[in-house]
């Protein structure tokens, strides 16, 4: 570190004016609704932490600052509102350019903090600088707007303009860099702005084309509704089940859009994963597509199960961002505006005009239902972990859902395990906190930190949390299990444990066969995560048998605190058969669409 030399004297040049600068970016903060902070202080941020403590902040410093990025991720989409996340000089903000870069593909608004020497150091023509390296030139690529607070008086328009630029259009983080020089200089200011006096907020659409909206809506006999990521992170959940029981429709759930909505449980199908969802996009002839980038996974709206009666099928795109309008595909009615607007707006056009619904709606609800419960006697086939014999991936993935609490937070992540959840998870959660654009495994265990932390410091109630994981993923950041015990969270991390990295594996075995050298894929058998669960204060289950998945989950929310469950995976399942393998790999399907 360096030395801290802002505890000199005041002379009559440097007479204080009033508010300290890190006071000031706190109030600024706090006028958005924000009252978590994450990162690892150095010199220029413990004023700033000391202060945000006091002030009643949820306080967060992790043990790498890539999770205090993944942390702050999670406060977005739990809130609805921009996050934020500090990073020390030099080395801490190189450590936080993996979440920087998740932020920016997962359309996250968070805005980052890092520190930096004065100014008068980096203008210096020397050698040797002690924890020094340009910051900006590194980040500025990875967010949509990269600023530094050069003199005090610039504090409120740049932190402004982070906050409004990370909220507009695509959502997504912004960079403020924190020079030494200013750290405790002070300022007159006049009281904070709420955000409407100086950003747009709830943006509504052109009259006209709501109009239009409803007329589509009117004449459609077969309307679904494509939601998307947007959705959760935007909260705007209430007004999309007032438009899907207005209209009668079902609700496709995107890839990304994996939270269900209170109330439309029952009408709500994961695109492509469950049948009824390929059967109600086949035979739509209205896609209201709202909060979704309408990107690969969803085929970009054109190819695979669309392309069958797209020639009688409308559009109408609910979109912040104009630039996306008509890019992946044509758009019939083009609705640019904040979702938490505009989706009330269309409800309120559809007032008096008469809708009959979707006529197949009550049967894809059935099969749909029947899927779940086939998938479930389907999977009390495979094996179970008994007999000396691993249990299946899919009676991991079942057993481990039934067991989900009701009003809890799932967060998931992982490669096969992943791909097991979207075709055998028996839970219907409201939130889920996942990886889904970027696919960077690891996020799992800082995203149920700072999704449980956010959430608490936002509504005051201690929710329980669960995460679904694999081996490899968990142990990115497992040292984040002791914030997760520091702050006694009522987090239950299941981890499915097959000793390798699994997607991989199969990769060797479709590129080269079985009995093929697997270079790099394979690790040790000794590790035991219950046991480390016990090292870091938590409590550690080891569970071999299907039948024992749900009365650990049992055990361990009855006693409350942080748990770890070690669950005996079959390596030769996770590697290779991997249900709807095939429909996850047209992901991917390059140059075909």
């Amino acid at each position: 570190m360096y030395a801290d030399d802002t505890k000199a004297e005041a002379t009559p040049a440097t007479k204080p004016k009033g508010t300290p600068v890190y006071k000031r970016i706190l109030d600024l903060f706090e006028a958005e609704g924000i009252r978590t902070l994450y990162g690892i202080p150095d010199p220029n941020f413990v004023h700033f932490f000391l202060e945000a403590e006091r002030r009643g902040w949820t306080v967060v410093s992790p043990h790498h600052e890539a999770a205090a990025g993944f942390m702050a991720e999670a406060s977005t989409r739990i809130t609805g509102k921009p996050a934020l996340a500090i990073g020390t000089l030099g080395p801490g903000m190189a450590n936080m350019m993996p979440a920087i870069q998740c932020c920016k593909v997962e359309n996250s608004p968070v805005i980052f903090m890092g520190g930096q020497r004065a100014r008068i150091t980096e203008r210096r023509v020397r050698r040797g600088r002690i924890q020094f390296v340009r910051q900006e030139p590194m980040i500025e690529d990875s967010v949509k707007f990269s600023s530094s607070i050069e003199y005090a008086d610039q504090t409120d328009e740049i932190v402004r303009e982070a906050i409004r630029v990370a909220m507009s259009g695509t959502p997504g983080p912004c960079y403020i860099e924190y020079p030494h020089h200013v750290v405790l200089e002070e300022l007159d200011v006049p009281e904070v702005l709420p955000p409407h006096r100086y950003r747009l907020t709830n943006q509504g659409a052109d009259g006209d084309r709501i109009a239009e909206a409803a007329e589509l809506i009117a004449n459609a006999k077969n309307p679904v509704i494509l939601a998307g990521h947007g959705v959760y992170t935007s909260k705007s959940g209430a007004a999309v089940k007032d438009l899907a029981l207005k209209i009668g429709a079902p609700v496709i759930q995107t890839s990304g859009g994996t939270a269900f909505i209170e109330g439309i449980e029952d009408r709500t199908f994961p695109y492509g994963f469950s049948e009824v969802s390929i059967d109600a996009v086949v035979d739509s002839d209205l896609c209201i597509a709202l909060g979704t980038e309408l990107g690969e996974p969803s085929h970009y709206g054109r190819w695979r199960h669309w392309v069958d009666n797209e020639a009688n099928r409308k559009w109408i795109y609910v979109q912040q961002d104009p630039t996306a309008i008509g890019v992946n595909r044509q758009i019939d009615c083009p609705l640019v505006g904040d979702l938490r607007a505009v989706v009330p707006q269309l409800v309120r056009a559809l007032e008096g005009k008469t809708l009959p619904g979707h006529p197949r709606l009550e049967e894809f609800i059935k099969g749909d239902a029947q899927q779940i419960k086939d998938l479930d006697e389907e999977s009390q086939t495979r094996d179970d972990g008994t007999g000396n014999v691993p249990m299946n991936t899919a009676r991991f993935i079942v057993e481990a859902t039934k067991a989900f609490p009701k009003d809890g937070i799932m967060i998931r992540d992982g490669g096969a395990t992943v791909i097991y959840t979207w075709t055998y998870n028996m839970a219907k959660p409201h939130d889920v906190i996942w990886n889904q654009n970027y696919g960077h495994i690891g996020t799992g265990l800082p995203y149920a930190t700072g999704a449980m932390l956010a959430d608490q410091a936002a509504t005051g109630k201690v929710r329980p949390g669960m995460l679904v994981t694999s081996d490899s993923s968990f142990l990115f950041h497992i040292g984040e299990l002791e914030v997760a015990v520091r702050k006694n969270l009522p987090l239950v991390c299941v981890v499915g444990v097959d000793f390798q990295w699994g997607l991989e594996v199969g990769v060797y075995r479709m590129t080269f066969g079985e009995g093929t050298n697997e270079a790099g894929v394979h690790w040790s058998d000794k590790v035991r995560f219950d046991k480390i669960a016990e090292g870091f204060g938590a409590a550690g289950e080891f569970v071999t048998d299907a039948a024992d998945i749900a009365p650990a989950i049992e055990r361990a929310y009855a006693r409350g605190g942080v748990t770890v469950i070690h669950c005996k995976i079959d390596p030769v399942a996770n590697a290779t058969d991997k249900p709807q393998y095939s429909e996850f790999r047209t992901w991917y399907a390059e140059g075909t669409q």
